[in-house]
């Protein structure tokens, strides 16, 4: 008897594994099935920019994988990847060189795992609720592309014929980036094997859409026809790393559906710094609405991977004031980006062209992100988009050391009031109202002529009471 039971146990053992070693790719190539994204999902996300190589010791797809549940906590919506191609050896730069020296558009990093690997991390996140989008290197590649033998038409080059790296067209001289090598956009042929590359991923694994490096130095007429084909595969979401005050302007960014808002960020830091104060920051807000429009989503950021790696941590660039501009990121207009790392006070720079990673400890600013990202997510008045909630300033007393302003949108209220200063802060404000505090919906009155006091870099996020 125990022998018969023995073997019965061993043949459903043998079954299981086997169905278990054929299911994997029957999962990966399923694509789980949600809405697809749109202008309302977008109005509400928060964008995290994820470096795979550094996130984790093992620096792969699947172990990003795991700590998805993490990211949906924090309110993440849109996942941005940075370049997942594999990396060009010739010329390379550091032990591993850099993500954005691509040597291959269709293929995998297999430092990173596999094509299936890639897939189960879409899937995962598509199955949370989450999208997920692609850095793409449009202007360069790597010197191992196989573009460089086969098409070297398809790259610019100098008055000998040699095929050249990126040239900074304002010094007629090289940005220093001699591990890529600069397409020719007078070449429509490399335009079309670009244009066909980006549909395959689409196309093959089901992303949501791409973040464009350098966006500006791309002809816009290349983003036409590109974009139009890709959103008659499905709708796709599109953040292009620029702003009005790159060539092209408002125009260029008016064909994607975000930018970056890359004077605001400087400018947090000099106020952070004490070089600027709360009514220039309070002016560029208002700046940004007026010169870019509600038809246009600024992302709003204390870090990101070139300002971790070459500029400086967080701590170093805010110091004190790092919470209170991650608040101001999530309840200005515009969509908010978290960076790896940031959520367990990363407090190194990590290094760009070889292996780092940082530990996971969950602290202050994790906890402060939830609840940052909770509200995002839940409060209509802090929606973007032509659907968004309204801005409006509110005057206090103390205007260079106070920002407040109102957000309302469909019968929700948000005040926001922040010291944006290293000194304590007494000031008044004609406003009035019941609200409860976001942190822990405790009762909060606004009402003149009180007189309000805030420690360095305090804010208040404050829900109207109906």
């Amino acid at each position: 008897m125990k022998l018969i039971q023995i073997i019965g146990i061993g043949l459903l053992v043998w079954s299981c594994q086997n169905q278990e070693a054929r299911q994997p790719e029957t999962q990966i190539k399923k694509e789980v099935k949600q809405p697809p994204i749109s202008e309302e999902i977008a109005s509400k996300a928060v964008l995290y920019e994820a470096n795979i190589r550094q996130y984790s010791n093992e620096g792969t797809f699947s172990a990003f994988a795991e700590d998805l549940p993490v990211l949906k906590k924090m309110g993440v919506k849109i996942i941005w990847l940075m370049p997942i191609n594999p990396i060009s050896t010739t010329k390379s730069k550091g032990p591993l060189g850099s993500y954005y020296a691509v040597s291959d558009y269709t293929k995998v990093n297999p430092e990173f795992g596999t094509l299936e690997d890639f897939k189960v991390l879409v899937n995962k996140a598509h199955e949370l609720g989450m999208y997920v989008i692609l850095d793409w290197v449009p202007g360069h590649t790597g010197w191992d592309h196989v573009w460089i033998k086969e098409h070297s038409d398809y790259y610019l080059k100098n008055r000998k014929g040699e095929i050249i790296d990126p040239i900074d067209f304002r010094t007629g001289k090289s940005f220093g980036w001699t591990d890529v090598a600069d397409l020719n956009y007078d070449n429509m042929e490399m335009r079309e094997a670009l244009r066909q590359a980006m549909v395959y991923w689409v196309k093959e694994t089901h992303i949501d859409g791409y973040r464009i490096d350098q966006a500006y130095a791309v002809p816009q007429v290349f983003y036409d026809k590109t974009f139009e084909a890709l959103k008659a595969i499905k709708p796709v979401f599109l953040l292009a790393e620029t702003d009005i005050y790159h060539p092209g302007g408002l125009n260029l960014v008016s064909k994607f559906d975000a930018s970056y808002d890359w004077p605001g960020h400087h400018l947090s830091k000099e106020v952070a710094q004490g070089t600027k104060n709360a009514n220039d920051y309070a002016r560029h807000i208002q700046g940004v609405l007026t010169n870019y429009g509600k038809e246009n989503t600024v992302v709003h950021f204390v870090t990101n991977h070139d300002e971790n790696s070459w500029n400086g941590t967080v701590e170093e660039s805010y110091g004190n004031a790092a919470h209170a501009f991650m608040a101001m990121n999530f309840t200005v207009p515009g969509m908010p980006l978290i960076y790896s790392g940031q959520e367990y006070d990363l407090n190194k720079r990590l290094r760009f062209f070889e292996k780092d990673s940082f530990p996971k400890t969950e602290g202050a600013t994790m906890k402060l992100l939830k609840q940052l990202g909770a509200l995002k997510n839940n409060h209509p008045a802090l929606e973007s988009g032509p659907e968004g909630g309204s801005f409006k300033r509110l005057t206090t007393t103390k205007e260079q050391q106070v920002f407040a302003f109102e957000r309302t949108n469909k019968g929700d209220t948000l005040v926001v009031i922040a010291n944006l200063s290293k000194e304590y802060a007494q000031f008044t404000m004609n406003y009035e109202g019941v609200f409860k505090r976001f942190q822990d919906f405790k009762s909060k009155r606004l009402a003149p002529p009180y007189q309000y006091d805030m420690k360095p870099w305090e804010f208040w996020i404050l829900i109207k009471d109906n």
